[in-house]
Formats: C-alpha cells, structure tokens, sequence
C-alpha cells in the first residue's frame, strides 16, 4: 500500500510539472521594488529594471513571489508585472542566428546579462527572439534564461 501511494504521488509531481508550465512575466513599469515579504512593510531587497524577466512561483491577493535568473526570490506587486515576455543571456555570450541552424548566419552576439525579447513560444532547441536594435533571429534556448 506504501509502494502505491509513493508511485502515485511521484506520477501526480510528474504530470503537475509536465502540465504547470513555468510562469514567466517581464517588468512592465520602468522599475519594481522587490520586497522580502509580500507588503509595502517589508525589507526592499533590490530594484528590478524594465524588461527583467522573472518567473512566477507564488501568488498572494495582489503580490507575487518572483524568481530571477541568478535564483533569488523576492516579492512585488503584480500590477508591476506585464505578461510581454523577456529572456535574459546566461551564457557568456549567445549568437542570434538567421534560422534556428548551427549553420545559420549570424545576426548578432549577445553577451551575458543582454535582454531579447521573446518572439514566440519554444520550439526544440532554439526560440526566436528580438534585440531593441531591431535585430531579429533565433537563439539556442539553453543560452538564454526565462522560457
């Protein structure tokens, strides 16, 4: 009976991950304070810029639990957060290719910390993305973070 519970709770766990995707969202006014508790009252951590990318890991009445891409968890408001979608370079440096082609032209070298705009949804190992230059291409998805 141990053995059937465990099971079934490791095949809940499986299909909750598979089906919860992650929530990611992009600062959407030009900076957000993140708090360590879900109020106004709490110690600010830091200020978080326009376009940064986080992902959404908890949700109470109007603030949200956000992670960034080195990993740290803070709380903001969500009013603060808009739905477009950003990536930001993890590696030390992505090329945005033509096509997603290791043979493709390149566009564009994007060092680490660069934010690209996240053109649509993954598709394999690349996505397409878009510099604020204009430069639009498509990039490995393990180079970037916020997908």
């Amino acid at each position: 009976m141990i053995h059937f519970r465990f099971s079934a709770a490791v095949l809940l766990m499986l299909a909750c991950a598979q089906a919860c995707g992650a929530d990611f969202r992009s600062v959407g006014l030009p900076s957000v304070v993140l708090y360590d508790a879900p109020s106004v009252k709490g110690m600010k951590r830091y200020i978080a810029p326009r376009g940064m990318p986080v992902e959404v890991v908890a949700r109470y009445g109007d603030w949200v639990k956000v992670r960034d891409a080195d990993g740290e968890l803070a709380w903001t408001e969500s009013k603060g957060l808009s739905t477009r979608r950003n990536v930001v370079v993890k590696a030390g440096s992505a090329k945005v290719r033509a096509a997603p082609d290791e043979q493709a032209a390149i566009l564009m070298t994007a060092d680490k910390g660069v934010l690209l705009e996240l053109g649509e949804p993954q598709a394999g190992d690349w996505v397409r993305v878009r510099h604020e230059d204009g430069i639009a291409g498509f990039v490995r998805a393990a180079e970037v973070w916020g997908i």
